[in-house]
């Protein structure tokens, strides 16, 4: 399982490899600290090694740098490659709440990166 985190998400990303691992699942956590140019290499690497990919992106998911991942990486790999479709952890395409109560369901979390890990390795977690 790859995830390809930028930003504060390389840390929920980290926090949730730790998680998983738990749990038996292995998580690489690529941290993308450059994002122009993007250059989706090592992603593509890991990628053909796992066939799974999992993006999280402290953006909305229009137009955001999950999206760019997602694609950069679906265009460089053989067909076949991917055992399931890449997903993207990213905030709900809404304003950003005010209220501490509405935020703690806006932000992604560990537990997020977690649940969308599981349904890529077709296990409940």
């Amino acid at each position: 399982m790859r995830t390809a985190p930028f930003g504060y998400s390389t840390r929920l990303a980290l926090e949730a490899a730790d998680l998983l691992e738990q749990q038996g699942i292995s998580a690489e956590v690529i941290d993308l600290r450059v994002i122009s140019p993007l250059d989706p290499a090592a992603i593509v690497t890991s990628v053909e090694k796992t066939g799974r990919l999992l993006v999280a992106d402290g953006s909305w998911s229009p137009c955001g740098l999950a999206g760019e991942v997602i694609a950069s990486v679906v265009k460089c790999v053989a067909p076949g490659v991917l055992k399931k479709s890449p997903a993207r952890i990213t905030l709900p395409f809404a304003p950003a709440p005010a209220a501490r109560v509405m935020e703690r369901a806006y932000y992604p979390t560990p537990a997020m990166v977690v649940s969308q890990a599981g349904k890529l390795m077709d296990k409940i977690c």
